[in-house]
């Protein structure tokens, strides 16, 4: 996809992953509309000069809300960045709420945007919708059940949607990063790939059209599940 002169919607964008990718689009002459929920990052990006809406993805009615507002705007490109942890421990404080919460956030919006923002996608003469999931979606870790199961259902979802669009001009890809440095991952003891260097390589995927964008070490962990996916599991599971 040729990105100059396109205009891009991202989700999650004023912060972490999201907002490098917004910054990266920007810099190839994309028109950028990033959604969050923090007044003050809100106001950070709109000092970048993105176009920048409030909403709450993690309910039908925040994403209605962004839906509404992108009515009539010519959309290039949707990406479905937002995402949450949602609980850990499972046997101690399994909370409810907030994997009620995660669940939609993870999956249900993603859902929700498409199904509202596809018709306008479909009639734009190159238009691609990018999920991203995580490596996480291929084999699970122990200490991340609930955000686990979400990348895995929103990337078996991309996988289907991009079955049913393959002869539109919407081009469905899946990206799927590492463990990142963000605010998500503060407490993760464990190396972490720079959001600037993770955005990179999906605007690059986006660019050469890639359907499944494998950032980093998910190369390596795409390519044992491959061989031994019993062996993916086990050492996912224990990392």
């Amino acid at each position: 996809m040729k990105l100059a002169g396109k205009t891009a919607l991202v989700t999650g964008g004023t912060d972490g992953i999201g907002l490098e990718i917004a910054r990266q689009l920007k810099g190839k002459g994309v028109s950028v509309v990033v959604v969050g929920r923090d007044p003050g990052r809100l106001a950070a990006a709109r000092g970048e000069g993105f176009e920048a809406t409030e909403a709450d993805l993690s309910d039908a009615a925040g994403c209605a809300r962004i839906v509404e507002e992108l009515a009539g705007v010519p959309l290039d490109l949707l990406i479905n960045n937002a995402g949450m942890g949602g609980p850990t421990d499972l046997l101690g404080d399994f909370d409810l709420a907030m994997t009620d919460r995660a669940i939609f956030l993870n999956v249900n919006a993603p859902m929700h945007l498409i199904a509202g923002l596809l018709p306008g996608l479909r009639a734009r003469p190159e238009a691609a919708i990018v999920n991203v999931t995580s490596g996480l979606a291929i084999a699970p870790r122990a200490g991340a059940p609930v955000y686990c199961a979400t990348k895995a259902a929103l990337r078996s979802f991309t996988q289907a949607l991009r079955a049913q669009l393959a002869d539109s001009r919407v081009h469905v890809i899946e990206a799927l990063p590492p463990v990142v440095d963000t605010r998500m991952t503060a407490s993760n003891p464990r190396k972490k790939m720079p959001a600037a260097d993770c955005a990179a390589a999906i605007v690059a995927g986006i660019e050469a059209d890639t359907p499944e964008i494998y950032i980093g070490a998910v190369k390596v962990l795409r390519a044992v599940s491959e061989v031994a996916p019993a062996l993916g599991r086990r050492i996912m599971l224990r990392y």
